[in-house]
């Protein structure tokens, strides 16, 4: 079977390859736009639905398993997207400093007329942070590629005191939600 992950990302990359998951790259063009009055359940949900079906039309193949996700973070439901600047990294992770925030992602799995999308929430837990950690942080380049001007997997990983919920989600991808979203297609991971 066919299987094509609808994602640029490095890092879902990495989790599927981690998952044994044998795939293919294609990164289709689609609308990103939401309405920020939804809840970010619904935004990530919506987001992933678009980049399915714009990996569906690219791929020209129906009976292709495509994968596709959407993550973004979000704190007092203020979404926090990739910085554009040094400084709103700064301010960034200085709002983070000793709060908890959600990392929200929707998975859309597709393949011929069936498309199935679930949201995952993960909980982050940052302790209180220091001007100078977060200057020095910022110094590594680490924070601005990346949602919430952090990845959890590098150097920030020294920030978080607790997490609730899927570790995976919060790289990228919930791997728990889509082994079992996988396993409604068919595809037994273990076998």
């Amino acid at each position: 079977m066919r299987v094509i992950l609808a994602s640029q990302s490095p890092r879902r990359r990495q989790l599927l390859g981690q998952i044994g998951l044998e795939f293919e790259i294609l990164v289709p063009e689609a609308d990103e736009g939401f309405d920020s009055a939804q809840p970010p359940e619904e935004i990530v949900r919506s987001i992933s639905r678009k980049k399915a079906e714009a990996a569906r039309d690219l791929a020209g193949d129906r009976e292709a398993l495509i994968i596709a996700a959407d993550t973004m973070v979000f704190l007092d439901g203020a979404r926090l997207g990739k910085p554009r600047s040094e400084a709103e990294a700064f301010a960034m992770l200085s709002a983070l400093s000793g709060r908890t925030h959600h990392v929200c992602t929707g998975v859309t799995v597709c393949q011929g007329g069936r498309m199935e999308t679930r949201p995952e929430t993960t909980d982050v837990i940052f302790r209180p942070l220091t001007e100078a950690e977060i200057r020095a942080y910022i110094r590594t380049g680490d924070p601005m590629d990346k949602a919430g001007a952090y990845g959890v997997q590098g150097m920030a990983a020294l920030f978080v005191s607790g997490i609730r919920g899927d570790y995976f989600n919060v790289m990228g991808l919930p791997l728990h939600l889509l082994g079992r979203m996988l396993a409604g297609f068919g595809v037994e991971l273990l076998q």
